[in-house]
Parts: C-alpha cells; structure tokens; sequence
C-alpha cells in the first residue's frame, strides 16, 4: 500500500479521537539548534487557552486492533480498511510536513497491535526517534496504553508534551460491557502513576537550582469519555469530569458525542445523540474549571440529569436562581460577575479594570463586546434596572434563534 493512502486511511481514522489540544507545554524553539517548534501559530487543529490555532499532524500508527470494543469503528470484528504505518514512515511524514509549514506538532495514537507493551514501544520510538535523532523541539502527543509496562509510560514522559489516557466511559459497568478486554480499574491506576510523575517533575524544576531536570509530560495529561454510547447522563458525565480533574489533575476532559458505526453490537443506542449535547457538556465543564461552579449548581438549571438543550448551562442556573440577580456591575465582586451570563472570564477582568477608573455604563458594555440582551436582564447599571427578572417570558427571550426558526419565519413577498 502506497504512503499516500495509508495517509488518508490512517488520518480519518483519528479524527475520533478529541483529546489533542496542544496548550500548556513548554516554550522550545531551534534557535540553538535541532528543528521544529512549539512557538508560533498554526493552521487548524488545536486551539490554545488563549485562541491561538496549533496545526497537528494527527493519525494512528494503525487502525488494526486486537480489541473488541463495541463503540470503536477499528476494533476486531469491524469490516474495515486496515492499514499501518512504521516507524520511520511516521517519522519521516512529521517532518515532512513540518518542512513545508503545514503542521507544528504530532498526535499519535494506535490500535493495540499484538499487545498493549508492543505497542507502546512503537509509539514511544516514534517520539524518541524525532527527538534524539532530528532534534525535533515541536509538539509531540501520545496517546498511552494504560495496560502498558510503567518503564514504556515513563519513556513515552520523558519524549512527549502530553500524554492521555482515554477513560472512555464515564461509568465502570459500561466499560466491563462495552469493552470487555479494558478496565476501569487500570485505567486510573496508570493516570494515577502519570499524575505522581508529572507532579515530581515539576517539583524537581522548582527546586532545581543550576542544570535543570528533565520536564516529564510538561503539558499534563488528558483524557476523553464517549457521551451518549452508554445511559449515562450529563450528571453523572460531569461526576466524573469532576473525579479526573481533582483525583488526577487532568488538564482536560473531552468530550466525544458516540457516533454510529456500521454493524454496532445491539447494546449501543441506534441514532447518535444531539451534536449540542456534546457543546453544553464543555460549557459545563468550562464553568468547572474556571466560574467557580459545581457540578450540583450546573445540574440544577437542567432537568432530570440532564443539561438544558436550549440555553447554555450558565443562562439555565440563573434563570432558576433569580434570586441572586440583579448584579451591580460597578461592585459587585468577581465570583458574582462571573455568574452573569454573557459574562466570559475575560469580560470581567477588564470589568474590573476599568471600573476602577470610570462608572461602567451599558455602552461600555457593549464597547466590550458582550451580548446585551443576554447580559441586561440580570445587572444593574447607570441609567438600567433588570426589571426582566420579573418576566415570566424572559426564557423564551433568552433562547437563541435556531437556524430552523429563521427559515421558517414568514417573510414579506417582494414584487420585483
């Protein structure tokens, strides 16, 4: 099989897999010596904290596996194109296109090929073979085996920016019966011994006082859960989320939206879930890490378990807890303002900055580009008072127009 179609085969077999956002690591660049970079911008794939787009050459060593996993379009008993690359293939692409500035960095993950220690060591040669051999100082993320030797995860620490451990499922039963050869167990024993890795590494560069250590994973690991393969709802998904990032501190957790595949085991639903069912659970994972929110606070503005389809998991908490509404934008501290929806983090620093020196008015609201009509109705300002806390329509004015609402609006008929 040519390079080429191994390319295409092996590059949309990888488009499943979410995790590989390239934000955190350390600042490396060639400018000493070696090639690539994780500095710069990029064209399309990852996105950093800050908004910056990190292009990744993205693709598995191989589609071919010898587990059955019954979600997973690659997994045995699937009637699938196969298709492997080597080693050096997989080196000599990364640089390639690196070269022609098409990507910044890898991503690499595989099937299990003949055992979880064999396969490690392949992806773990990769990432060696582009460090010590072509001084590659770009990004580089491998996907782990949590089955694997502690010595393999320890070596793939020491070549890659991030690591990630897929949990899979957000609930132990649903693995045992979705993917029988893995196990729920082992898996947060090997991100547990990822975790104590990371974590001395970072206090050895802290205490470091000349040569400084080698950085083990210095962009943390990662992981990702399938919503919607098994009946898990979006609070016990976000229970989870919450275990990962406190127990192993996990730099994210992503979120895949299950996605039918061709002959599925009778125990997977037959239709995917909504695509914005995946959107709403990063909004809520967004409000975790960074609005001070708890799983308990964003499950109470949805129903049944379930987040709210219509509104985002912010504008769905304060419309059942009007009481903590209105908000004076001019002192309310920062923990309330981020309550506000239509308030981003950033928003409200430079709130906070500005007000200091001015009295902040709706056009200086606007000025700041946030969404009025969201934002209005629950703050107060010069000149303003959220009366609209008092509608019992302000719902209906807060759910965002779809696509099919336009369509189907009437529209006045035009004689020319």
């Amino acid at each position: 099989m040519e390079l080429r179609e191994k390319l295409e085969i092996l590059a949309d077999a990888a488009k499943y897999d979410a995790s590989c956002a390239s934000s955190g690591t350390t600042k490396r660049n060639s400018l000493k010596g070696g090639i690539g970079s994780t500095e710069g911008s990029g064209i399309c794939h990852a996105y950093a904290p800050d908004g910056r787009c990190i292009s990744l050459l993205k693709i598995l060593l191989t589609n071919a596996c010898v587990f059955d996993c019954a979600y997973c379009v690659n997994r045995a008993s699937s009637n699938v194109r196969r298709a492997r690359f080597s080693v050096r293939e997989v080196v000599d692409l990364t640089l390639a296109f690196y070269r022609r500035n098409t990507i910044e960095g890898l991503f690499l993950s595989s099937g299990i090929i003949r055992s979880p220690d064999y396969t490690m060591e392949q992806l773990v040669l990769v990432a060696r073979t582009l460090r010590e051999e072509h001084g590659f100082r770009g990004y580089i993320h491998l996907k782990t085996i949590p089955d694997a030797a502690p010595e393999l995860l320890a070596e793939a620490g020491r070549h890659a920016d991030r690591l990630s451990i897929n949990v899979e499922l957000p609930k132990a039963e649903s693995l045992a019966a979705l993917a029988p050869e893995k196990d729920f167990r082992r898996i947060r024993v090997a991100m547990a011994g990822l975790r104590g890795r990371i974590e001395e590494s970072q206090d050895a560069v802290k205490t470091a006082r000349r040569a400084q250590p080698q950085r083990f994973a210095p962009a943390g690991q990662s992981t990702q859960m399938i919503v919607g393969a098994d009946g898990a709802d979006d609070g016990v998904i976000l229970g989870t989320a919450t275990d990962l990032y406190a127990g192993y501190r996990m730099r994210r957790v992503y979120y895949s939206a299950y996605s039918p595949i061709p002959d599925a085991s009778r125990l997977l639903p037959p239709i995917a879930p909504p695509l914005v069912r995946e959107h709403r659970l990063y909004q809520a994972d967004w409000l975790l890490r960074f609005y001070g929110f708890s799983r308990e606070e964003i499950m109470a503005g949805g129903q049944g378990g379930m987040l709210d389809l219509e509104l985002d998991p912010k504008t769905a908490w304060a419309l059942k807890h009007r009481e903590h509404f209105p908000v004076d934008v001019n002192t309310a501290p920062r923990e309330a303002l981020l309550r506000v929806p239509g308030l981003g983090a950033k928003t409200v620093d430079r709130i906070i900055a500005a007000r200091r020196h001015t009295l902040m008015r709706a056009e200086d609201l606007a000025r700041l580009r946030v969404s009025l009509a969201k934002v209005l109705p629950f703050v107060l300002l010069p000149g303003h008072r959220a009366r609209g806390l008092e509608m019992p329509g302000l719902r209906g004015l807060l759910v965002p127009e779809t696509a099919f609402a336009r369509a189907a609006r009437p529209v006045q008929m035009s004689l020319f």
